[in-house]
Formats: structure tokens, sequence, C-alpha cells
């Protein structure tokens, strides 16, 4: 069991990488345009984020488990550190990078060490997100934007209180955000753990009850809200005011925005409502924060004529994402070279 807890351990660093980075990014507009404090966000986010995270985060963890089954402890230890070390020198850069994409580039690295066959059915699903996460939530945000500026011009809310209006909505869908930030991308922090997880089921009479997966989900849950707190304020200050200048409302729509994209692509009760009434759903799979957030601001300035967007900022940035699953693919590759043969452990079965 302690052998298996430090094996564990690069899973929470994983999970830190996430808070430091990917979870930052819910108040990171908040934040920048000075509507929140970043104490404040960062307690808000760190709870909702596990709520999230133990109570809705099975959905999206069962397409990430069909792209590789990771079978063996040391291959999901190994496999969670490479992702985590990737993330972890991205944010360094001050990049907001996606831990989705790094988690995915890690497993495909287990894969081909493993000599194991990859989903293409499930990788398709993925990569396909990567594209419609931030376009998806330019979309929303583009909207939203012109609809809340048609209903502010008739409206005779005085500046004072629609400032303090402003800031509530902000908490409220940055709650919502971290929740569905902890449902979807729980998933990348713990999923690889999912098939060795060490945890039993856990049941108290008349009180509440979690599975071994939900404890996992909880441990890793509590591991982004550290990140949160200790390292995430960078990230945050880049994405709320290096790639375009925010009014609050804007920030409000932005995190709107980007919170129902990870909701809409971790909700199971969402998905199970539309295919019992013959509509069309869409896959459960981790996406990025990040992506959704870039994509948001995008949209917000383009409904403001696109004039000053810092295309530069978005080029760094998409560079990073481009980067991400590659390199974190080749780390995972050699770690587990490393960890089979230097390590003596197996790291697949």
């Amino acid at each position: 069991m302690f052998l298996t807890l430090i094996f564990l351990s690069s899973g929470l660093f994983l999970g830190w990488s996430l808070g430091a980075n990917d979870a930052a990014n819910i108040f990171g507009t908040a934040v920048g345009t000075k509507m929140l404090r970043f104490t404040t966000a960062a307690i808000v986010g760190s709870v909702f984020v596990i709520i999230g995270a133990v109570v809705s985060g099975a959905g999206a963890s069962h397409t990430l488990g069909k792209l590789g089954a990771v079978n063996a402890i040391a291959g999901s230890f190994t496999v969670a550190f490479s992702a985590a070390f990737t993330v972890f020198w991205m944010t360094r850069l001050k990049l907001p990078v996606s831990t989705s994409q790094a988690i995915v580039g890690a497993i495909i690295g287990w894969n081909l060490f493993a000599g194991k066959p990859t989903d293409t059915s499930a990788l398709t699903k993925i990569v396909s997100t990567w594209v419609v996460c931030p376009v998806l939530s330019a979309f929303f945000s583009f909207a939203l934007f012109h609809l809340i500026k048609f209903l502010l011009k008739f409206s005779r809310i005085s500046i004072i209180r629609m400032d303090s209006y402003t800031r509530t909505a902000l908490l409220i869908t940055g709650a919502f955000g971290a929740y569905s930030l902890g449902a979807n991308n729980i998933a990348n922090v713990m999923g690889v753990f999912i098939p060795v997880s060490p945890f039993p089921d856990i049941s108290i009479p008349g009180a509440f009850s979690l599975t071994g997966v939900q404890l996992l989900f909880l441990i890793g849950g509590i591991a982004i809200a550290v990140g949160i707190f200790t390292y995430s304020k960078r990230v945050m200050m880049t994405v709320g005011n290096s790639i375009f200048k925010l009014s609050p409302v804007a920030a409000f729509v932005v995190v709107l925005s980007s919170s129902l994209v990870l909701f809409l692509f971790a909700s199971t009760s969402l998905q199970t409502w539309l295919l019992s009434h013959n509509l069309p759903t869409w896959p459960l799979v981790p996406v990025s924060s990040s992506q959704a957030v870039v994509g948001a601001v995008l949209g917000i300035g383009f409904a403001k004529s696109g004039r000053n967007i810092d295309f530069s900022v978005i080029g760094k940035i998409g560079m990073g994402w481009i980067a991400t699953p590659v390199v974190s693919g080749l780390l995972s590759f050699v770690f587990l070279f490393i960890m089979q043969n230097l390590f003596l452990q197996p790291v697949f079965v």
C-alpha cells in the first residue's frame, strides 16, 4: 500500500499542475480585471473543483480510458508524471496550456512503449474537441456579449449597482466553472490510475458513501486546489490581461462561456436526457479549460471588431498547444524506459 501511495504522487503532481495552470483560467479574467481578489477566487475555486471532481468526475474518464488502459501502477505513475512535468514547465513559461493534451500525449507514449494499440475512435473524439472547444467557447462568448450588450442598453441600472451585480455574477459563474472543471478534468489527473485504484468503497450508513474511484478523485481534487492557491496567479494574469483587455462585463461573459463548454463535455445527466429524447449529443471527454477561456476571450475580441487582439500572444499560446502532446508523449516514452530498465518496475502487463 505504501508503494502504491508513492506511485500516486505523480497524479498529485499533475493535479497541482492543473490547479496552477488550467483551473486558474476559470477566475483569470475576473482577477485580471480586478473584480475579484485572488484569495476569494482561490477559495471558491478550490471548494467547487473538489465537489465537481467527486460528484461528476466519472463521465469524461470513460472516454480517456478507451484511449489506453494503463494496466500497471508504475506505468500509471510514469504517464501522470510525464504529463505533469510538461504542464509544469509550460506554466513556468506563463503559457495556459492544456492538461488534456498533456495526458493524451503521455498515454499514447505508453501505448507505443507497451506495444498496445491506440483506440483511433477515442483519439479522434478527443482531438476533435481541441478544435471544437475553443471555437464553441468563442461562439458562446460572441453571442452572449451581444445579448448582454443589448439588454444593458435598455436597463436603468446605476454604475455602482452594476459593479456589484457584475462581481456577484463573476463569483457565481466562477463557482460553476470550477465545478465543471473538476467534473471534466479530474479524468486527466487520476484517470490513468482507475484500472489500478488501491482504494476500497467506503459507506457510512445514513450519512454518505464513496466509491474507490470517488476517493481517488477526491485526492486529485485536493491536489488541484493546492495548485490553485500556490502557483496559479501568474497564468491568471496572462489570460486576464495579455490577449485582450477585458471589461468586467466581458470578463463575466468569458467565464460563463468557458464554463458552459466544460459542463457540456462532462455532464452524463445532460447526455442521458438528450439520448432519451432522441436528440444529438457529443462525447464526454476531458477538454481544456485553457482552450475554452482563450476561445471565449477571442470571441469577445471579435465581437469588438478584433482590433485590439494581441495575435502574438495567441501565436505563442498556440505553439504551446501544439508542443504539449508531442513533448509529453516523448517524455512518457523515455521515462517509461528508465522506470522499467533502471528502477526495474514493470510499467505494463
